[in-house]
């Protein structure tokens, strides 16, 4: 599957500093210990609808972290995912009365088209679901032959993964059983599903079914993959049995990464599968959590419709914690758009107070867990003594704006 264009990122003077991110296994903010290249595995979109802003702000999230690696000097190797076969795009389909593979096609292209828009810079591999399913077959296989993979014996061709052979399962999201359970329900799992072992027990490849698509799951029979494999088996193919960061939004934290996880440490015997689990707030509106159900999305491209410049939607999600959910209003887009323009108008000037100490107070800022309402005041402040004509130094508006963009990834 084609990635979208890469942002071209200005090389900064002096070094980046080692990244600090919190980790939702430990619940503590530790630095990420990458050693050579720098591994980091997102959560992409199920493509039954355009990217909205909790999509963005999360990619947004992830894309810092890219950004903080490069300028400490790491290679990195990004991969992200693309759900291009699961209920929700064959519901959509069913409703529109669209085939379920135009559909897909459509709004991914539409995704990288608002990714591009927003400067994120593009993963190195950007993969299907159906394209990996040859290897997910094999993968539930040596699970099945290993017993943490079991069929149901109801005659659906339904297998499961078997929670009681992860040892570790639930040290990611370090909740409880009631917890999990409860998630488990709202967040796509079946806890009340007959003949599973476990009630956490979590889909490793449905059977075929009349009017849906399968495919060869050679000994596992027609069908087509969970959604907790397909991640699993994605980054451990091209990223390896141990990842620097695993990454999405936090409805993803159980049963998702935790299920994923431990696929994979099941499939390895490598624990942990990731040196940090790191998941980005919601976004809600006007006040109310943004999700399908209650129709109050706001995409991204609709807002580039409108002529919203994207580099104040990337500012206006920047202006508050990753971690936090939050609330996207119009003031808050007013604030992104008028918050670009007053550092576009300093940047524009000829001399400037330094461009060095802002640079250095930038690397200080993000690398604390990305604190970007830091890194903004900061520039915030630099603009607002440049424009009332403070400092001289004529070399600031060109490196601010170079440190700007590789490292907020806006563009003045």
């Amino acid at each position: 599957m084609e990635s979208w264009l890469a942002p071209s990122l200005p090389t900064l003077p002096g070094s980046g500093r080692p990244v600090a991110l919190y980790d939702s296994s430990t619940g503590a903010v530790r630095p990420t210990s990458p050693t050579g290249v720098a591994k980091m595995y997102v959560c992409g979109i199920t493509p039954y609808d355009a990217a909205h802003l909790g999509h963005a702000a999360t990619m947004i999230s992830f894309d810092l972290i890219n950004r903080l690696w490069r300028d400490a000097g790491h290679e990195v190797s990004y991969v992200s995912n693309v759900t291009d076969i699961d209920d929700p795009l064959l519901e959509r389909a069913t409703r529109d009365k669209q085939d379920w593979i135009v559909l897909g096609m459509l709004e991914t292209a539409l995704f990288r088209e608002d990714m591009e828009a927003l400067r994120i810079l593009p993963p190195d591999h950007y993969v299907g679901a159906v394209e990996s399913i040859p290897e997910i077959v094999t993968h539930i296989e040596r699970l099945v032959a290993s017993g943490a993979g079991y069929r149901l014996e109801d005659g659906t061709g339904d297998v499961y993964f078997d929670i009681s052979k992860a040892p570790a399962f639930g040290y990611e999201s370090r909740l409880d059983r009631e917890a999990m359970l409860g998630f488990f329900a709202e967040r796509g799992g079946d806890p009340d599903r007959a003949g599973k072992r476990d009630p956490l027990d979590a889909l490793l490849w449905r059977g075929a079914r009349d009017g849906e698509p399968s495919w060869d799951g050679h000994t596992l029979g027609a069908g087509r993959p969970g959604w907790h494999i397909e991640c699993a088996v994605i980054a451990l193919g091209l990223l390896g049995e141990r990842i620097d960061v695993q990454g999405g939004g936090n409805d993803l934290l159980f049963p998702h990464h935790e299920m994923s996880s431990a696929h994979a440490e099941c499939l390895t015997g490598a624990h942990p599968f990731a040196g940090h689990y790191t998941h980005a707030g919601m976004i809600g509106l006007d006040g109310e959590k943004m999700s399908k159900s209650k129709g109050n999305l706001v995409f991204v491209s609709k807002l580039r419709g409108t002529g919203v410049d994207p580099m104040a939607i990337r500012l206006a999600l920047l202006a508050d914690h990753y971690r936090t959910d939050r609330q996207w209003t119009d003031e808050v887009g007013k604030t992104g758009q008028l918050r670009l323009d007053r550092w576009r108008e300093a940047a524009a000037r000829p001399v400037a107070l330094s461009g060095q100490a802002l640079l250095a107070t930038l690397r200080d800022r993000l690398t604390d867990d990305l604190d970007t309402p830091g890194a903004l005041a900061a520039v915030d402040a630099w603009a607002e003594a440049t424009l009332a004509g403070e400092g001289s130094d004529s070399a600031a508006p060109a490196l601010v704006k170079a440190a700007v963009d590789t490292l907020l990834g806006i563009e003045l």
